[in-house]
C-alpha cells in the first residue's frame, strides 16, 4: 500500500458522523491495518500536513493519531526522513519449532475452559436476576436507614483519614473488629475477641481463605446435602473433595460409614440449615465437635441468617460450644443489611489470626476500610441492633403472609424452613419438574430457585421452590403468589396429562 492508497484507504473507512472523536478513528484505523498487514512494514506515511488536506481534517487530529501510534510502538520517526511503519512481526526464527498451531488457540471461548472451570460453571447457581419476588437470600432494602447510613458517612468523608483510603492490614478496620466482636459475644454466644475476627468480602472469600491456609488439594470436606451452591462450588474449585452427607430433622447428619473416614473440614449451617431449615439438635453438635476433635478436623460454621428467628430468640452459635479450637465462624452483612455492602467476617483461633490476616491483604488486597468505619460507627451506636430487631417484625409478618398465601392455594402441601431466615421451602410432588418450574415462572416475572439444584446429585434430590419473602412488600405478597401458584399447576397439570 503506498502514501496514496492510505489516505484512499483512510476515506474509505471514516465514519463522519459516528460517535467516537475522529482523532480516535484515524488511530484505530491505522493501527488495526497494521496490525492486518494491510499496511505493510517499511512503509512511508504521509506527512501529518499532507494527510489533514487529503482527509479533510485538522492537523492536529492527525497529529494525534501519529504521536499515539508512535508511542505503542507502530510508528518511526525518523528525523529528517519522514515517518514509517515499524517492524514488529515476530520472525519464523523468535518462534519455538513446531507444526501446526495447538488447537486451544483457534477454540472458541466455551471449549476453551479448564475441566476446573467447566466443572465450575455446570453446577454455577448465580442467576442474572438478583431482585424481586421471590429471589431468596435478599433482604428488604427498602427499609434500610439510609439516612442514618448517609449522615455516618458523611462524617467520616468530610475529612477522610489517609489510613482510610488505602489497602488494608488483611484483618480489617480495628474498630469493626471491635464492633463484630462485641455483637457476637452478645447475641450469638460467640466465644471470641477483636483479634481474632478477620473482615472479608463475604462468605464465599471466607470459605476460599479457609480452604487455601487449611487444606492441601484433594483432602475430603464434607457438606451437607442439599447445601448452599456457593458453599459447594467455592469448595470444589480450592482443590477440596467434597463428601456430601444428607441432611434430616437433626441437621447434618454422621453416617458410620463418613466417620470411618474422617475429613479435614465439615462446612455446616447449624442454627438454620440452607436451604430446607431444620436445626441442628444439642446431641449432634456435641457430636460433630467431639469427632472434630479427636480427627483434628475443622468445623466451619456459616451462621448466615440467624439473627431473623421467629419462634424464639437467636440460637447460640455452635463454635460457643467448641472447648477445642476446631470452629472456624463465618457471618455476613448481607442478610442484615444489604448485600451489596460486600462485608463478612470470620472468627479464627487466636494462634491462626496473624496468618488469615497476612494471607487475606496478600490474596485479596483487602481495603474498604471506609466502609469498616461507618459499619463500625453503625453497630456501636446502636443503629443495627435497632434494624435487626425491626427487621426481625417485618420479616415475621412477611413469612405469615407467604405461609397464608400457600395454604390458600394448595392446602397443607409440604413447607420447611419457616422458622427462621429470609426463604422457606414449597415442596412438591417427587416427579415434579422443579427446574422447569422456576424458569417458566421466570417468563411471569417470578424468580424462585429449584430445591434440586442444591443438592450434588440430582438423583438424590428432593423436588421443590425455594421462596424468598424479606423482599417483597407484603401487600405484594399475596398477588405475586398467585401467579406463581398458576405457573406450579399448569406445569403439573401439563404433566400429568402428558
Amino acid at each position: 500500500m503506498s502514501e496514496v492508497s492510505i489516505s484512499d484507504y483512510l476515506l474509505t473507512h471514516l465514519d463522519r458522523h459516528g460517535r467516537q472523536p475522529m482523532n480516535r478513528q484515524l488511530y484505530r484505523l491505522l493501527r488495526d491495518a497494521i496490525l492486518a498487514g494491510t499496511v505493510e512494514a517499511g512503509l512511508k506515511v504521509p506527512p501529518t500536513r499532507a494527510l489533514a488536506g487529503d482527509l479533510r481534517l485538522s492537523r492536529n487530529t492527525v497529529t494525534y493519531a501519529y504521536d499515539q501510534l508512535t508511542a505503542e510502538g507502530f510508528l518511526q520517526a525518523r528525523t529528517g526522513d519522514g515517518t514509517y511503519v515499524a517492524d514488529t512481526a515476530p520472525r519464523p526464527a523468535q518462534l519455538p519449532r513446531g507444526g501446526a498451531p495447538h488447537p486451544a488457540a483457534h477454540a472458541a471461548a466455551g471449549t476453551a475452559l479448564s475441566r476446573r472451570g467447566a466443572s465450575l460453571l455446570s453446577a454455577m447457581g448465580a442467576g442474572a436476576a438478583q431482585w424481586g419476588a421471590f429471589m431468596p437470600g435478599i433482604p428488604d432494602l427498602a427499609g434500610f436507614p439510609h439516612d442514618t447510613w448517609s449522615r455516618l458517612q458523611a462524617r467520616h468523608w468530610r475529612r477522610p483519614a489517609p489510613a482510610l483510603l488505602t489497602y488494608g492490614n488483611g484483618a480489617g478496620h480495628p474498630a469493626l473488629r471491635e464492633a463484630v466482636a462485641g455483637h457476637l459475644r452478645a447475641a450469638r454466644s460467640v466465644d471470641c475477641s477483636a483479634s481474632r475476627v478477620i473482615i472479608t468480602s463475604g462468605t464465599h472469600q471466607s470459605i476460599h481463605l479457609v480452604s487455601m491456609l487449611l487444606g492441601e488439594g484433594g483432602d475430603r470436606a464434607w457438606i451437607e446435602d442439599p447445601c448452599y451452591w456457593g458453599t459447594r462450588n467455592v469448595i470444589r474449585s480450592s482443590g477440596l473433595a467434597a463428601v456430601a452427607l444428607p441432611v434430616d430433622a437433626e441437621g447434618l447428619t454422621l453416617p458410620e460409614e463418613a466417620m470411618r473416614a474422617p475429613p479435614k473440614f465439615i462446612f455446616v449451617t447449624p442454627s438454620h440449615q440452607y436451604p430446607l431449615g431444620p436445626v441442628m439438635s444439642l446431641s449432634r453438635r456435641r457430636l460433630l465437635l467431639e469427632f472434630a476433635a479427636r480427627h483434628g478436623a475443622w468445623i466451619i460454621e456459616d451462621d448466615y441468617d440467624s439473627e431473623f428467628r421467629y419462634g424464639g430468640p437467636p440460637l447460640a452459635s455452635l463454635q460457643g460450644l467448641d472447648a477445642h479450637d476446631r470452629v472456624i465462624y463465618l457471618g455476613t452483612f448481607s442478610k442484615t443489611l444489604f448485600p451489596g455492602l460486600r462485608i463478612g467476617f470470620m472468627v479464627v483461633p487466636e494462634a491462626l489470626a496473624p496468618a488469615f490476616a497476612r494471607a487475606n491483604a496478600e490474596l485479596y488486597r483487602d481495603g474498604q476500610l471506609f466502609l469498616h468505619a461507618v459499619l463500625a460507627d453503625f453497630i456501636e451506636e446502636g443503629h443495627f441492633s435497632s434494624h435487626v430487631r425491626k427487621m426481625r417484625q417485618l420479616y415475621a409478618e412477611r413469612l405469615a403472609r407467604m405461609q397464608a398465601a400457600i395454604a390458600l392455594h394448595f392446602g397443607d402441601a409440604p413447607v420447611t424452613g419457616g422458622d427462621a431466615g429470609l426463604h422457606l421451602v414449597l415442596g412438591l410432588p417427587d416427579d415434579a419438574d422443579d427446574a422447569a418450574l422456576g424458569e417458566a415462572a421466570l417468563g411471569r416475572g417470578i424468580i424462585t430457585r429449584p430445591l434440586s439444584a442444591y443438592y450434588a446429585d440430582a438423583r438424590n434430590a428432593r423436588r421443590g421452590l425455594v421462596l424468598g419473602y424479606a423482599a417483597v412488600p407484603t401487600d405484594a405478597i399475596g398477588p405475586k403468589f398467585g401467579v406463581l401458584a398458576d405457573v406450579i399447576r399448569g406445569g403439573i397439570g401439563e404433566r400429568d396429562g402428558a
